[in-house]
């Protein structure tokens, strides 16, 4: 039985920025232990040598539009957008400084889900209390460039306005099969997918946001949040009593 360390994972807070120019990083809470283990691996974000995440500072180049052309058919959605589920944002996303492209993301609904569902892996202490949430996302590359192999740029937001990054897998998970864009995601390019996000201490999931950088005024998205039914108990039936053959 495969048991692996646990991640530290840098949450941050979704505060909005005052300008773009804004120089104020945005501020690391806390570090925390995520849960791992048999095939489900969280996101690491592990904080960096000026305190801010790798995350973050990956994303922090320089302003996605000095490389990256928008095409005239497309409206960049404005920065500090608040959006409904199932709405749709056209961003800049520029994952490197030598690539990058415009993609349409719309989060289309969320979902609460049970720690339950991760019965099949053996979960730390962190785990057991979170809440997991399911996303479905539809990203369309509508740009001229190619951003494959990178994970969808969306962060949920819990109830404390901290930023939370979405789990991946080792393996296929069944109930929201999370996966990144595939290696190759060029022009015209789609997918669907579902994102998983853990919101800790039985917290709730409040929005998606998308910020690739500390000083982006982030995009969210917010909307009612389903909760699945819980199924009926089973019942056992009960076999018939036999009757007698004879009759007094």
């Amino acid at each position: 039985m495969l048991s692996l360390p646990a991640p530290l994972v840098s949450t941050m807070h979704n505060e909005r920025m005052p300008g773009f120019r804004s120089r104020t990083a945005v501020p690391v809470t806390r570090s925390v232990a995520l849960a791992v283990a048999a095939g489900l691996v969280l996101a690491s974000c592990s904080s960096g040598k000026d305190g801010t995440s790798d995350a973050a500072s990956a994303s922090s180049s320089p302003s996605p539009t000095s490389t990256v052309s928008v095409p005239e058919a497309v409206t960049v959605t404005e920065p500090g957008s608040e959006l409904s589920f199932g709405e749709t944002a056209a961003v800049i996303f520029e994952p490197t400084q030598n690539r990058g492209s415009v993609l349409e993301l719309t989060v289309k609904k969320a979902t609460k889900g049970s720690v339950k569902d991760f019965s099949g892996f053996i979960l730390d202490d962190y785990t057991k209390a979170a809440t997991p949430y399911y996303v479905d996302v539809t990203v369309k590359n509508v740009g001229a460039g190619d951003v494959g192999g990178v994970p969808v740029p969306l962060w949920g937001v819990d109830a404390d306005n901290t930023l939370l990054p979405a789990a991946t897998f080792k393996s296929r998970f069944r109930l929201c099969p999370s996966e990144p864009l595939p290696k190759k995601f060029a022009a015209g390019a789609s997918m669907d997918t579902c994102l998983v996000y853990l919101a800790p201490d039985h917290g709730t999931l409040d929005g998606v946001s998308f910020r690739p950088n500390q000083e982006f005024n982030p995009i969210s998205w917010t909307g009612d949040v389903a909760t699945p039914k819980p199924a009926p108990p089973k019942t056992s039936k009960k076999p018939a009593r036999k009757r007698s053959g004879k009759r007094q």
